[in-house]
């Protein structure tokens, strides 16, 4: 399944003002990368794949519409995977993006 280019383009219109964004794709989907470091993706299996801080992604998994981040068969702390119903609304979206972003951007330079 291809990445969601509606979700993409709302995605794209909230970072549209942060400085060093990229979008590659990545993972079947569609990376934004801030200062280098991924943020979101707009996954090809739907939602968002979103980057938090790894000492809270059990506290993230008990929030409705979010689920592991599985990646070679592990999970993978610092990431959870948003579903289509947990971004619907403008507000929800913004709320993980910025978690991302929000994230990304306290990394140290690359």
């Amino acid at each position: 399944m291809a990445y969601d280019t509606d979700l993409a383009d709302r995605v794209r219109g909230l970072i549209a003002a942060e400085r060093n964004v990229d979008e590659k794709p990545m993972f079947g989907g569609l990376a934004f990368l801030i200062g280098g470091h991924m943020a979101v993706c707009v996954s090809g299996r739907g939602g968002l794949m979103v980057r938090v801080p790894p000492e809270q992604t059990e506290q993230l998994l008990g929030l409705d519409h979010v689920e592991p981040m599985i990646m070679a068969g592990r999970e993978t702390r610092g990431w959870v995977r948003v579903g289509d119903d947990g971004v619907g609304t403008a507000r929800a979206l913004r709320a993980w993006v910025d978690r991302g972003v929000g994230y990304a951007k306290n990394l140290p330079p690359k």
